[in-house]
């Protein structure tokens, strides 16, 4: 960790002694944001109880957290070189905050879900931009470590969410969740204010045509991934209307989106520069980037029910079950991160996607009554092999564009992330009711319904297996264009 601080002749970044103070801002802020993801999932029912609203109706709860996040990525990225990445991290921590204290004070679920999406605005705009702001703090020679430190805090806050709600809720109402973001928030803003680096930005227009059409195609494709992820409950007409209505919406939005971009010149520049897809490095580490979190994403839904439908674990043992996971990227993280600032990224990203998929192989031929040390150390073999590869592929994309188009990488990073994750859930709920259609034109019995939701869920354990193998072989093939 001390190298982190060092000083060499050369260096870019801020100094050592300053890297200190500004690191421990970034982890405090990814700390509340990314917790307030996760978080909150454990408290719907108890809000459903306290609003008397049907448990479905507070879903949104979660969902408008996500989705303002995902429509605005992209514009918050261009903003961020616009108006300087300290600048608009501090502003959306602040957002972050003071819409915590809405949530907490919210009286009826449409007011609730409407302070969720201003905190997800104010999230979307400081984490849009946090790798960015990383390569402005730290020396190139130690950016790897310091993603490294990123990768953990968001693996180490999106394990932790759960674990610390049903603490929090064992003793406070649900408010409580929101409430804690205050001190934490105020603390944070207050120090970013004297120690983040202050770089102005570019300056310019901002592109409102482009943001506008960005939202749409993000957001709708966001809402088509989700409906379809969930419409096994819905009838099939009612499905199909809103599958083509949002998918229609996120065609209109992607072909205007990239037609207003080509357009954009210099007296207007463009929110998302097309021209770094053009480095094959940088395109290529996108892809693998969304490949291995689709893996994620269907291994994070299929898990709970493999541990509890399958193996009849309580829920509070599937969490205990899913916690090697989160560990081992805590430890891999951070030495992947430094091992990727001495060593080719792609290399080492290759490895860990080989790790990846092989742990999950394994999780998907585990036989019907194991053992529990079996079930732990398949699954830290898949967080092992997903933290050896994130911080590198972190680092490859953001030093693989321009400086100047730092905001916009961490951007696309960013929309990665969350549509890899989104379409794995898509994925895994469409196996699941896959298999169970099948079993149902055989025989209807209990013991089908079991067979049906094992035969689903190991399914999408394979084709989990299958994505991180195909990010295995596209991150392989840019070993000899770095």
């Amino acid at each position: 960790m001390s190298k982190l601080f060092s000083d060499c002749e050369g260096d870019d970044g801020i100094p050592g002694v300053q890297r200190r103070a500004a690191l421990m801002v970034m982890m405090l802020g990814t700390l509340i944001m990314v917790l307030d993801s996760s978080v909150v999932n454990v408290a719907l029912p108890q809000i459903a109880i306290d609003m008397q609203v049907d448990p479905s109706a507070v879903v949104w709860v979660a969902n408008a957290y996500t989705l303002a996040g995902a429509m605005t990525m992209v514009a918050f990225s261009s903003l961020g070189d616009i108006l300087g990445f300290r600048r608009l991290y501090i502003n959306g921590l602040t957002l972050f905050t003071l819409s915590s204290l809405g949530c907490a004070l919210a009286w009826s679920l449409p007011a609730l879900n409407v302070f969720r999406f201003v905190q997800g605005l104010g999230a979307a705009a400081s984490m849009s931009i946090v790798p960015a702001l990383y390569r402005q703090i730290f020396p190139s020679r130690l950016l790897g470590s310091a993603l490294g430190i990123s990768s953990m805090m968001v693996a180490a806050s999106l394990a932790a969410g759960p674990t610390i709600g049903g603490m929090m809720l064992a003793v406070f109402r649900w408010p409580s969740l929101f409430l804690v973001n205050l001190p934490i928030g105020i603390g944070t803003v207050l120090l970013a204010h004297r120690v983040l680096p202050h770089i102005p930005g570019r300056g310019g227009k901002f592109d409102y045509a482009g943001a506008a059409w960005s939202a749409i195609a993000l957001g709708a494709t966001v809402m088509a991934v989700d409906a379809l992820s969930r419409g096994h409950g819905q009838a099939h007409a009612t499905l199909t209307l809103t599958l083509f209505a949002l998918a229609g919406a996120a065609v209109i939005g992607i072909a205007f989106f990239i037609w207003s971009q080509r357009r954009a010149g210099a007296p207007k520049p463009s929110l998302l520069p097309l021209r770094i897809f053009a480095t094959p490095r940088f395109s290529l580490a996108v892809g693998t980037s969304i490949c291995s979190f689709i893996a994620q994403g269907i291994a994070f839904i299929a898990m709970p029910f493999l541990f509890q439908g399958a193996f009849g674990f309580t829920p509070l043992m599937s969490a205990a079950m899913f916690t090697p996971w989160p560990l081992a990227i805590i430890i891999a993280g951070p030495l992947s991160g430094r091992l990727s600032d001495r060593f080719p990224p792609a290399v080492l990203s290759t490895a860990g996607l080989l790790i990846y998929a092989i742990g999950l192989a394994l999780l998907a031929c585990l036989a019907a009554n194991p053992s529990i040390p079996d079930i732990l150390w398949r699954t830290f073999v898949c967080g092992v092999g997903f933290g050896l590869f994130q911080s590198p592929n972190n680092r490859e994309m953001m030093t693989s564009c321009p400086r100047e188009h730092s905001g916009a990488a961490s951007g696309v990073l960013a929309i990665a992330r969350t549509f890899g994750q989104s379409l794995g859930a898509a994925i895994t709920a469409i196996a699941m009711v896959a298999a169970s259609a099948t079993e149902s034109n055989t025989v209807n019995t209990a013991g089908a319904a079991f067979k049906s939701e094992s035969l689903g869920i190991h399914t999408g354990l394979w084709i989990a297996c299958g994505a991180a193998t195909m990010a295995m072989f596209v991150s392989m093939s840019r070993i000899n264009k770095a």
